[in-house]
């Protein structure tokens, strides 16, 4: 495998490429009507915005940078009584920005990129992980903006639990940032986040030993219970048991506390070796972890394999187990598959006898890794002939998953029930109803593009022209009383412009396309005040309007988005347009934050400020053996 030979990276060109200004809370104008249920709330979207970019020819990836939160706060009108847009961005002060932000002497991140860790060889991983040990190390000497104790640079997600908001990577803990300015506050360890005054000096997340760096190390993708307000999460490691998991209880009077206190690093039996886990599945009462055959094993180097690494003749592993007992898991073996993104877990038990307790998962299942590749514009390696068996057309569809717990009497042991796609149009980064979460849920939403699938063609980038609404609830009865082909089968088997033709309304698959030209991020659904059904609100997506690229690809100075709120109920109407100041580029996943949750945010002592020059020592010999060093090393 190998780069495409030329000068400008897609996922760092157009507007995928960073932006260089933040902004504090700026108004905006708008045209439409804002849904009064937006007052006092505010839309927030994390992604990836590398500080050091000025090596363009650098191995790069569109997960790789320094994480950035952008966000439309609803403002109460004084004067007006209506509701007036501001639109704040912000870079998260991790430790790995506040070390590079400003440091003249660094021409590449200060980490390796994913792009090098699926192509690299040994020799090129050991002297890229050896350079971003000495830059760590360097940076614990005077002279250093920062030092560098966390390696997480929080650019994934971001979600609300206990009176904070946290930003998350999977590369070290949540970070607390405060709403709605979203300055940083500091790292989250499950019990209090730096610079809070706190009476609770328990250890959390990671706990103590030579291993709770690696353990503190916390999914993207936590999940918070709408009605234990718990905080669910794992933790993925190098070395066995491979994952741990957490549960984190709510205190703050406001919540209604689980009964249960918090629960941090408890081993997952079962996994069998280190995994690119991204997401998981969380139901009221049990937990699904993925163990899929996309390794992220640093052991691969010396077996002559990148670090990141898809095995496609390997099974795919679902570990299921009750909230809090991990010791209890059951694992369910099916075909090779890749999945970044869950979009609901839900649990049913049948009151015929026998007694059943069946787990539910929907998730965008991948049929090969080629995404990951394509977003470090990297051409897909030549894998291993599978078995005919395990061969399936490219493709990333919104999929069914049930899994009968088996009972101790029976001997077959764990088997999926149902294992099918629920349509056959591409489907990504889904979302749905946060209060219908964990739950038996109707409607799912996400992202969907024009073409084939979301595996793009060599060299080019992925983007979404619809916004795609699906009743699952409906799709999964039609398939379980007319079953396609196990695994590889789909109860709804149009394409986008089948679908798009559709005049039904009650079609039970739904798309709002985009003008053409115009491209959107992941939606995140608002209800109404008092919803008269579960798709009773509106869908907030950042869209941008590439006819704003010039003659090169590029974006100009002037170049900007707008967030549109759509009808999530008829997928047809924008209900409003915010007009924002400047651009957002092409990002990851987003929360919405009520009023209330606002307004419920705990108290801070201070906030994450970047060390201004005049506070450098730079005069000591050490301090200047460290500028030497750090200089030559790039």
């Amino acid at each position: 495998m190998g780069r495409i030979s030329r000068t400008r990276h897609p996922y760092l060109s157009g507007n995928f490429a960073p932006i260089k200004q933040t902004r504090p809370l700026t108004r905006c104008t708008h045209v439409g009507r804002i849904p009064e249920e937006l007052a006092g709330g505010q839309y927030v979207r994390n992604g990836a915005n590398p500080v050091t970019n000025d090596d363009l020819g650098r191995d790069a990836h569109w997960f790789d940078g320094d994480g950035m939160l952008s966000g439309v706060l609803f403002r109460r009108g004084e004067k007006s009584g209506g509701l007036e847009p501001e639109f704040v961005n912000q870079y998260i002060l991790t430790d790995v920005f506040l070390n590079a932000n400003g440091n003249c002497n660094l021409k590449r991140p200060l980490l390796p990129s994913i792009a090098t860790l699926i192509k690299a060889s040994l020799i090129t991983t050991a002297m890229v992980v050896l350079r971003t040990l000495i830059l760590v190390f360097l940076s614990r000497l005077p002279g250093s903006r920062k030092a560098v104790r966390k390696i997480s640079v929080a650019n994934t997600g971001v979600v609300y639990h206990d009176g904070r908001a946290l930003a998350t990577c999977e590369s070290g803990p949540p970070i607390r940032v405060q709403l709605p300015g979203l300055d940083t506050v500091g790292w989250y360890n499950g019990r209090r986040a730096e610079n809070e005054s706190s009476p609770d000096s328990g250890s959390g997340f990671g706990g103590g030993g030579a291993m709770s760096f690696m353990k503190e190390w916390t999914t993207g993708h936590p999940r918070v219970d709408p009605i234990t307000k718990e905080l669910i999460s794992f933790h993925t490691v190098f070395v066995k048991p491979f994952v741990y998991y957490s549960v984190v209880s709510p205190v703050t009077a406001s919540a209604k506390e689980s009964s249960r206190s918090s629960r941090f690093d408890v081993p997952i039996p079962g996994v069998s070796s280190p995994k690119m886990m991204h997401d998981f599945g969380v139901s009221a009462r049990y937990t699904v972890i993925m163990d899929l055959p996309l390794s992220l094993n640093p052991m691969n180097s010396i077996r002559g394999r990148p670090v990141i690494s898809y095995e496609p003749a390997e099974r795919s592993r679902y570990g299921v187990f009750p909230r809090y007992e991990p010791g209890k898991i059951q694992w369910f073996e099916t075909n090779p598959c890749v999945i970044f993104h869950t979009a609901n877990c839900w649990e049913t038990t049948s009151t015929m006898p026998p007694a059943e307790i069946c787990i539910h998962l929907v998730a965008c299942r991948l049929t090969s890794a080629s995404v990951v590749f394509g977003a470090g514009a990297i051409a897909p390696p030549v894998l291993m002939a599978a078995p005919p068996e395990y061969t399936e057309e490219e493709q990333c569809r919104l999929y069914y998953y049930s899994f009968p717990l088996a009972n101790k009497e029976s001997e077959e042991g764990a088997q999926i029930r149902n294992q099918w796609a629920l349509s056959a149009i591409p489907f990504e980064f889904p979302t749905l109803s946060p209060t219908h979460a964990m739950r038996e849920a109707r409607y799912i939403y996400g992202c969907s593009t024009g073409v084939s699938s979301f595996s793009t063609a060599f060299g080019k980038a992925v983007k979404m022209d619809y916004i795609a609404k699906v009743d699952a609830l409906t799709l999964i009865g039609r398939g379980t009383a007319n079953p396609p082909q196990q695994i590889k089968g789909c109860v709804d088997t149009r394409t986008i412009d089948e679908v798009m033709k559709s005049t039904d309304s009650d079609d039970p698959v739904k798309l709002f396309q985009l003008p053409k030209g115009w491209f959107a991020q992941e939606p995140r659904f608002v209800s109404r005040r008092n919803p008269k059904t579960e798709d009773d609100g509106w869908l907030l997506t950042y869209v941008f309007d590439e006819s704003q690229l010039n003659d090169d690809g590029e974006c100009d100075v002037g170049a900007a988005s707008e967030l549109w709120i759509i009808d999530a109920r008829n997928m047809k109407d924008i209900v409003a347009r915010v007009k924002l100041p400047q651009r957002v580029p092409y990002g990851l996943h987003g929360a919405w934050f009520s009023e209330e949750e606002i307004a419920s945010q705990r108290p801070y002592e201070t906030v994450r400020q970047e060390t201004s020059k005049a506070d450098i020592d730079t005069s000591g010999i050490l301090s200047m053996a460290r500028d030497i060093i750090e200089k030559w090393m790039g």
